[in-house]
């Protein structure tokens, strides 16, 4: 694979524009060195040291280890003609968090198989293990380092983190991982049903976009590395396509197993719709099985950064990633204890609230049990669980149906409920082995439009009796809206199925919902996650004339929400104290703003009636300097707001229209 590659590159050479010198981020020296593991692999590190720091001054270190990082800028953007440097993947974090102002140094890390690193893409088996653990240990033992080494990263570089706290290598002192999975299995199959999304690797997306490290003036180790190994690599890989969990292959890359009762500090962030590395892949049986210090932000956004941005927006909602990051590695590796508490767990809701809990799911969970239906279906592959476009890789899958099955239906729920972790649904089946189940958890509104709020997928054993893996859920029913469970033969959208175009029967079963017992009044500072308006908008579907009658089931009802028990005063939140604050009120809705700084922006947030437009107008003195109109909200906003010149004495007014009134809240920034 490697060696085509290289062909192509080389003799596509004389077309590729020639590219500017890669930039050392600023505030610090590069350098390079080339590692051996305890296998015979030779690693290669791009080391980042604080500029001008006197060679022998012990600093901690945050190692990123990836398949990434490669001088050419890796995947179909790769440019052989480019200036060798280190990699700018996470330079946002590199400068938004200052490292080197404050006394960090990075280590870059090639995995095997990418950059300059020899050796085979091993997709986080072992031999990638022993490439992490090296990084690690490396990075610990240099004598410019104080032994503490904190890993960080996203997606695969963010999984590389779950490996290091699950193997412990020495000197690892904590983990940030933004969107990551606990089991490898679970990242690519739901008991034998492939996922779309990871149909494409381990032979296309990492076959093409890690290798292709090396540019043509790196030094001759780098580019020896790079291009040296062959086919042989993708044949290592073959273990990717069994769709069994049993095989050495799979349970080498169960970290929810192998990292179990680890106590390295570990900070977590995961999306309910990240259709890449899936919430349903044991990523909260891993965080649940951490034993050590902990964090986590949990909520309805996608494949995003923690600091990551729509137009002005913050992908996941919530304010100052960097510094909740930064006060958790400085506690962690350096020592220090932070001046400011921040949640153990930030959840954000489907109503776009954020809120602390000190577990997820939270303690006061109780399930309910219910019966399924009976009835049948085709098991064709044409079923769409949603028609939320972004629900998984293979979008709505025009032509095909949406929400065609066996449905089973609560009544309409006389009060709020609320679902906080793991559905449960077992199927009783009559059909052939091998036919495909799919399970889908709706929210049904008054209109009989549908909400997907958890979804999973199986192959029937030979038994007849299939526990379906469900995703993790965190929804609000409104009153007067039903719990719908659809059983079907596919989830298009999301698994490559491969339909048996059999007739399976559906004998009943049973589903449980984790139900909330307490109320939850108590928020922290957040907006809703863009992706999650969108996936309002777009997902809900109307159920086919004549899916209502015999279909309910009226025994589905979980008991109303009450007060919680007595608690202690909240903790502070992360977020910056606001300089002022303005409240105003109608028919029992309330419109708040209050003002903070970020950089040279102002930042506004704050609460109002849901489905309302905010309409901002920032003065100084008497004069209009800025005006902002906001998307429909789900119950609060945050923006930031660019103002030219001095962001003292301004004052900002926010106004919503609502049953046909106006309301009007001010904020001033002194």
């Amino acid at each position: 694979m490697r060696v085509l590659l290289i062909s192509l590159a080389v003799f596509s050479l004389a077309a590729l524009p020639a590219t500017a010198a890669a930039e050392v981020p600023e505030g610090a020296d590069w350098t390079q060195e080339y590692v051996t593991t305890s296998d015979g692999v030779e690693l290669h590190l791009d080391v980042l040291r604080p500029k001008g720091i006197p060679e022998g001054q012990k600093t901690p270190v945050v190692a990123i280890v990836s398949p990434y990082l490669g001088h050419s800028g890796g995947g179909t953007g790769a440019n052989p003609q480019a200036e060798p440097g280190p990699s700018p993947r996470f330079n946002d974090f590199i400068n938004g968090a200052k490292l080197f102002q404050k006394g960090w140094s990075v280590v870059l890390a090639d995995l095997r198989g990418s950059g300059g690193s020899s050796g085979c893409l091993d997709i986080l088996g072992p031999g990638e293990q022993t490439d992490i653990k090296t990084a690690v240990e490396w990075a610990a033992a240099q004598p410019w380092s104080t032994g503490k080494v904190a890993m960080y990263g996203k997606s695969y570089d963010g999984n590389t983190g779950v490996v290091g706290a699950a193997i412990r290598p020495k000197g690892l002192a904590a983990v940030v991982g933004q969107q990551v999975v606990g089991d490898r299995y679970r990242g690519s199959y739901s008991n034998g049903v492939r996922y779309l999304q990871s149909f494409a690797y381990p032979s296309v997306s990492y076959g093409s976009g890690a290798e292709a490290g090396w540019t043509l003036q790196d030094d001759p180790q780098y580019t020896t590395n790079s291009v040296a190994s062959g086919p042989e690599c993708q044949a290592g890989l073959v273990g990717h396509y069994d769709p069994s969990p049993d095989t050495a292959f799979w349970k080498s890359r169960d970290f929810v197993e192998i990292g179990r009762g680890s106590t390295v500090p570990f900070f977590m962030t995961t999306g309910f719709v990240d259709a890449n590395t899936n919430i349903g892949a044991g990523t909260i049986d891993f965080f649940n099985g951490l034993a050590g210090p902990k964090r986590l932000w949990i909520g309805w956004w996608d494949h995003v950064r923690g600091n990551d941005t729509v137009g002005d927006d913050l992908a996941m909602g919530r304010a100052g990633w960097y510094d909740e990051v930064m006060r958790f590695l400085d506690e962690h590796v350096r020592g220090v204890k932070p001046a400011v508490k921040d949640p153990v767990i930030a959840v954000q809701g489907s109503d776009g609230r954020w809120r602390e809990e000190a577990a997820w799911p939270p303690a006061d969970q109780r399930a309910l049990e219910g019966p399924l239906k009976a009835g049948g279906y085709t098991d064709d592959g044409d079923n769409n669980g949603s028609n939320d476009a972004a629900a998984g890789p293979g979008g709505s899958n025009a032509g095909s149906s949406t929400g065609v099955g066996v449905w089973t239906l609560s009544a309409p729920l006389p009060h709020v409920a609320h679902v906080a972790g793991f559905p449960v649904v077992r199927v009783n089946a009559v059909g052939l082995a091998q036919a495909n189940v799919a399970a889908n958890v709706y929210d049904v509104a008054p209109d009989g439009k549908a909400t997907m709020i958890s979804r999973g997928a199986s192959l029937l054993g030979s038994e007849g009796v299939v526990e379906v893996p469900m995703y993790p859920t965190e929804w609000t029913f409104e009153s007067g809206h039903r719990v719908g469970v659809l059983i079907s033969g596919s989830n298009s959208e999301a698994w490559l199925h491969q339909p048996t175009n059999q007739t399976v029967k559906v004998d009943g079963g049973t589903f449980s919902m984790p139900w909330l017992r307490f109320k939850r009044e108590q928020t922290i500072d957040g907006a809703p996650a863009p992706r999650l308006i969108g996936f309002r908008e777009r997902a809900p579907f109307p159920l086919a004339d004549g899916v209502l009658p015999g279909a309910e089931q009226a025994n589905l009802i979980p008991p109303p929400l009450t007060a919680p028990p007595a608690q202690p005063a909240p903790p502070a939140t992360t977020s910056p104290r606001p300089v002022s604050s303005g409240l105003g009120s109608l028919s029992g809705r309330r419109l708040t703003i209050r003002l903070r700084v970020r950089g040279r922006k102002l930042v506004a947030s704050g609460r109002a009636p849901a489905r309302t437009r905010v309409k901002l107008v920032v003065k100084r003195g008497r004069r209009v300097i800025a005006r902002k109109t906001l998307p429909r909200n789900l119950g609060s906003f945050s923006t930031r707001i660019r103002v030219r010149g001095s962001l003292r004495r301004l004052t900002v007014v926010a106004t919503v229209r609502f049953e046909g009134r106006t309301l009007r809240a001010t904020a001033r920034r002194r």
